[in-house]
């Protein structure tokens, strides 16, 4: 692991930051620099956490993520390899370093900086939220990773552990966090938590989904779904990432697609689209669509999509990414609802399943994660019955039994709520061997989709602990084995 930090600074919810590199001097005494997390307290700290959050769950990890679980397709440049599954360990050298440094170690950093000068509870409960946050998508991702050696940065070489046994580690630090959350008491500064401004409770319903969230990636359905009973509540409480109208400080989605590329080396895949385009006219395959008499997908296309000359695009202009600021979604009420679906469906059974899918389409129904001034005309989620989903039913023409065709819904529902994230490609590789139900994801070229992030080169240049052989994009994490 590297020995060294970057700190970016920010200021008006990262309008403008600054870099440190603090590295070790040839006597091996780190290097006095204003910017130095010695000098530095915790609440600006907490803050660079926060965009180091991110920049982790909305930037290059989650396109890339994206690409390989089939709602994104790139076309040239370095995209274009991507598409193709040609990649190499230095191509993810700047994404480790977003997950283990400008999220993990800032947030540790954090927790470290405010224990010295004696603050507790809420502040320290706020950063090992962000703490499991990270490492829960960094080893979901690459799959055995460091953990109790990783937070001390005196340790160059830090063991890399089982998979499982880090999302273990994970869930007792998110019960720890919940345990400060509720101590109350060294609540960080105004302005100092971009998310929710030190307000405990929202963090601690973050807590419970997250938990649910990693109790879903290792298979422990009961457990997801009793975490989930105390997630996230309503969508006034998602852990969305908020931005600036100065350029730097847009929306990560917005920049790439309206200032950087726009849409000439990455586009939406054809696939997504067509779950939810709503006619011949604009659906790349309209057989594929979700809408019938109960269902009309007609908003979430609009809100979600558009189209230029290269292909299908996010919308800019007034929906998912409707301009400069609009919040992305990190950790949200929505996958609560569905996490509730999918977990009491394999914990309770089909009625319990049914009974939380359409607490999520009344959601939807009222609008739901959609823009305020949607047309309600082209809005409609009622609910479903058992009927819909028996044999030749509503959402069950293929034949299939109830319980497959209920979680199959489920799961769709699920691609394309969590659109832009991460989880979409977690929950490809977790269910690939479930092929009547799976979102059928095809390998963009030959016979195999990718199984995870391969580790970075500058890791594998500098930790001798790293493991070996080293697994290739197509081995499968110990948890999807």
């Amino acid at each position: 692991m590297k020995t060294y930090i970057n700190i970016l600074f920010t200021f008006l919810i990262f309008i403008s930051f600054s870099c440190t590199d603090l590295v070790d001097g040839e006597d091996g005494n780190i290097n006095i620099d204003p910017d130095s997390p010695t000098q530095t307290g915790y609440q600006s700290v907490l803050t660079t956490t926060g965009v180091g959050q991110i920049i982790l769950q909305n930037g290059e990890t989650a396109r890339l993520a994206g690409i390989f679980g089939g709602t994104h397709t790139g076309t040239a440049r370095q995209y274009g390899g991507y598409n193709e599954y040609s990649i190499t360990t230095g191509d993810f050298d700047a994404i480790w370093d977003d997950l283990f440094i400008h999220s993990y170690r800032n947030a540790r950093l954090t927790e470290e900086l405010a224990t010295d000068v004696g603050i507790s509870g809420i502040t320290i409960g706020i950063a090992q939220v962000h703490q499991a946050l990270a490492l829960g998508s960094g080893t979901s991702l690459y799959g055995d990773i460091p953990f109790d050696e990783l937070a001390d940065i005196d340790i160059e070489n830090p063991d890399f552990e089982n998979q499982v046994d880090v999302y273990a580690k994970i869930q007792l630090l998110l019960d720890d966090a919940i345990e400060n959350l509720e101590a109350g008491g060294g609540r960080p500064a105004t302005g100092s938590d971009i998310y929710f401004n030190g307000e405990p409770m929202e963090w601690i319903e973050v807590a419970y989904t997250l938990k649910a969230r990693f109790y879903i990636h290792t298979g422990e359905y009961a457990n997801a779904y009793a975490a989930a009973q105390n997630g996230i509540s309503s969508a006034t409480n998602n852990m969305s990432a908020p931005y600036g109208s100065a350029l730097e400080a847009s929306n990560l989605n917005w920049q790439l697609w309206e200032n950087e590329t726009q849409g000439d080396d990455i586009i939406i895949s054809d696939f997504i689209v067509s779950f939810v385009a709503p006619s011949n006219s604009v659906s790349p395959n309209f057989a594929n669509y979700r809408g019938n008499a109960k269902t009309n997908e007609t908003a979430r296309f609009n809100y979600l999509f558009s189209t230029n000359d290269n292909g299908f695009q996010p919308n800019p202009a007034d929906g998912a990414f409707g301009g400069q600021t609009t919040p992305s979604p990190i950790v949200t009420y929505e996958e609560n609802l569905l996490i509730l679906a999918e977990a009491g469906f394999r914990s309770e059974g089909f009625n319990t399943g049914l009974s939380h899918l359409n607490d999520f389409r009344a959601f939807m129904d009222a609008g739901g994660y959609l823009w305020d001034d949607a047309n309600p005309d082209n809005i409609q989620y009622d609910a479903y019955t058992a009927a819909d989903f028996a044999a030749g039913g509503m959402e069950n023409q293929d034949g299939l039994s109830a319980d497959d065709a209920l979680l199959r819904e489920i799961l769709e529902e699920r691609y394309i709520t969590l659109f832009t994230q991460i989880e979409i490609f977690n929950d490809v590789r977790r269910t690939l061997n479930e092929t009547n139900v799976r979102v059928n994801v095809q390998p963009n070229t030959g016979s195999e989709l990718p199984q995870r992030f391969i580790y970075a080169q500058s890791e594998i240049d500098r930790n001798e602990n790293i493991p070996r052989p080293l697994p290739n994009l197509f081995d499968a994490t110990p948890v999807n084995q």
